[in-house]
């Protein structure tokens, strides 16, 4: 029976299943032939929703291609549009399904964190904040704020703990900053929590209230050490007071239009012929804090546009404590707004979805104009992640563009020590959460590529979800080596290698080359000549990146290895 037989029966079958379905709100759940959840989706219709996948109409072509890998599906009712909504952004965390769209933060920006579970709490510079109701959470702060700066003196001049927790548990004896007069040594109880907790407030009186107190406590320091011919000390906390002053002034300013409400996103996305971006502006205390950008590829689409920004700015709003704002404001019409806010009320009680009115008119448009301009500019300096990924699916005749990458390197040093490293990238950036290292054993004969590599792979197996690309640091005879094992093992994934060539500038003769280069290369199998990188930016940025963090991952560990093997020493190895 043919592949596009085989394809229609089992479609016929699932079309027949889809059927029976309540016609309730719920998610469902789209499975491969090894039972993995592969794209998990809402619906208010479950049996109208699920069906419009099985019914043999003209499809765009990532539904035909996910269609084409699912031979079964499971379903979860819900009672309200708004909880399918909170149950698809579970369900997306917990499977990661590969066709589902996950987009990555562009940035982050700084908070002042203060964990009060902590005996003697610190003041802490934090990107990404995790919930938790003994932590106090100031920011986010405008880029330009000094934010760490103003931390480093507030712990410094007011003595506070500036170790971690298991240092601080640790110490027995006073470290040098107590000898410094910079901290108060509360690790060996040269203060009271009283004072301590004193000493605290006035640093926190600087984010949660005017600052004058601690201003008022830095000036009279200075006047005491003034007095006491401590000229040095003095012009320090001078010089730390004008940096405090400086924060407040800007920290509290405030932009008179949006005085009533203090905290808002305004929220806007462009779809161009080849991808779609989502910009949001943040104001935060009434100051514009600044942007964040996302971008997805059409082909990637299989709700329509609207559905699917909608899809990701609750994932998104749902997995970012620091980031809630108090009002969103949209382009969506007002039905959409209010089951957006339904549904994010799960999030954030008293959180607002509103469209832009007369007030937020113009930030709207200069979102949504941000939002065309971040995609314009990517797409001619060929900088979109997908231009790189759709050349390798070209390169490698493949049906779809690959999503996940895996690059490998090994390390060994006279036979010593092997190690290796999986580097994992999802749609052209790194997933640290799934890289790992392997510890290789060591052979009588020393270097044995064949051998290493295919245990390598054997424990990969066993090691979640394959990719859909394999690249190997090396040329055509290591690709050769990975490609055997993973023929043994009847896993039809392609292997690319990354390698340098040296490239000759000027004629062929001795006497007129003038200079050697290093050419980076893409070594693939069935293809005759070796693709060259810098033929395609986006790509080369990718498969450079990915080559570079195997390097750096598969050393650390190799040289872990090595300075226990030959010093002795046990270390700690950070996986980070």
């Amino acid at each position: 029976m043919s592949k596009e037989k085989n394809i229609t029966n089992t479609l016929v079958k699932l079309e027949e299943k889809a059927k029976l379905l309540p016609t309730k709100s719920g998610c469902y759940l789209m499975k491969n032939k090894n039972d993995q959840i592969i794209y998990v989706g809402k619906a208010k219709n479950l049996k109208a929703r699920v069906l419009s996948y099985f019914n043999l109409s003209a499809k765009n072509p990532k539904t035909e291609i996910l269609v084409s890998h699912i031979v079964d599906f499971d379903f979860i009712m819900t009672d309200t549009d708004a909880e399918a909504f909170v149950l698809e952004n579970n369900l997306i965390k917990k499977h990661a399904p590969k066709y589902n769209i996950r987009l990555k933060d562009d940035k982050s920006y700084p908070y002042v964190v203060i964990n009060h579970g902590e005996p003697f709490a610190r003041l802490e510079y934090i990107r990404k904040v995790k919930r938790s109701s003994k932590l106090e959470v100031f920011g986010p702060f405008v880029t330009g704020s000094n934010v760490g700066e103003v931390l480093r003196v507030l712990t410094k001049v007011l003595n506070l703990r500036d170790c971690s927790l298991t240092e601080f548990k640790k110490r027995k004896e006073p470290c040098l900053l107590f000898q410094m007069k910079q901290c108060s040594a509360p690790c060996v109880g040269k203060i009271s929590e009283e004072n301590y907790a004193k000493d605290l407030s006035l640093a926190i009186d600087l984010f949660k209230s005017s600052g004058k107190k601690v201003q008022k406590y830095f000036e009279q320091n200075m006047f005491e050490a003034s007095e006491a011919e401590e000229f040095e000390r003095a012009a320090s906390l001078r010089d730390n007071l004008g940096l405090l002053n400086n924060f407040i002034t800007h920290f509290r300013q405030e932009n008179a239009e949006m005085n009533d409400v203090k905290n808002v996103d305004v929220v806007a996305f462009y779809q161009g012929e080849e991808e779609v971006d989502i910009s949001i502006y943040m104001v935060r205390n009434g100051l514009l804090l600044g942007h964040k950008n996302f971008s997805f590829s059409n082909l990637d689409l299989t709700e329509e546009v609207e559905d699917e920004v909608l899809n990701f700015l609750f994932q998104y709003y749902a997995e970012t404590f620091d980031l809630l704002p108090d009002v969103i404001i949209t382009q969506f019409s007002n039905d959409v707004n209010e089951e957006f806010e339904t549904a994010l009320k799960n999030v954030q009680e008293k959180i607002q979805v509103k469209s832009p009115g007369n007030k937020y008119q113009s930030l709207l448009d200069l979102t949504r104009d941000h939002a065309f301009e971040q995609q314009r500019v990517r797409l001619l300096n060929q900088e979109s992640v997908y231009v790189g990924l759709n050349k390798l699916k070209d390169l490698l005749g493949l049906r779809e563009r690959p999503v996940i990458l895996e690059c490998y390197d090994i390390a060994i040093f006279q036979g010593k020590s092997p190690t290796a490293a999986q580097i994992v990238f999802h749609d052209g950036k790194a997933d640290k959460k799934a890289y790992r290292h392997y510890t290789l054993q060591e052979r009588p004969e020393g270097n044995n590529d064949f051998a290493m590599m295919k245990e390598l792979i054997t424990r990969r197996l066993d090691n979640g979800k394959l990719p859909d690309v394999f690249i190997v640091d090396g040329g055509l005879g290591q690709v050769n080596v990975f490609r055997e094992v993973l023929k043994e093992f009847n896993i039809p994934i392609p292997v690319v290698g990354i390698a340098k060539s040296k490239v000759l500038k000027g004629k062929e003769s001795f006497k007129q080359v003038e200079i050697k280069r290093s050419e980076e290369r893409l070594i693939i199998p069935e293809r005759k000549n070796p693709y060259f990188l810098n033929q395609n930016k986006s790509l080369f940025k990718i498969i450079i990146q990915m080559r570079d963090e195997a390097h750096r991952f598969s050393r650390r560990l190799h040289h872990h290895h090595e300075t226990k093997r030959v010093l002795g020493k046990k270390q700690k190895l950070s996986l980070n």
